[in-house]
């Protein structure tokens, strides 16, 4: 694989964790406000569903690190930073 694609490929994957954190940003301000029990958990499963799918591409995109590096990709490291994660 050439070192612009894979480097295309994190980048798509650090959009997708920053999309994904938004929206559980998003979802995670309005647990709990609802007087209906059926929209909170609604909201619980919204919530928790975009948790599992961040650390998904989270580990995708550590499969497409380099393995000769010791620690994580600086470039790596300040995405993450970047959106909270």
């Amino acid at each position: 694989m050439s070192e612009d694609y894979a480097h295309g490929r994190r980048d798509g994957l650090r959009l997708a964790l920053a999309i994904l954190a938004a929206e559980e940003a998003k979802w995670a301000a309005l647990l709990g406000e609802s007087a209906s029990w059926r929209t909170n958990g609604i909201r619980q499963v919204r919530h928790k569903t975009l948790q599992v799918a961040q650390q998904r591409v989270r580990t995708a995109l550590n499969r497409l690190t380099p393995k000769g590096e010791a620690g994580m990709n600086e470039e790596l490291a300040s995405a993450l930073d970047k959106i909270g994660l």
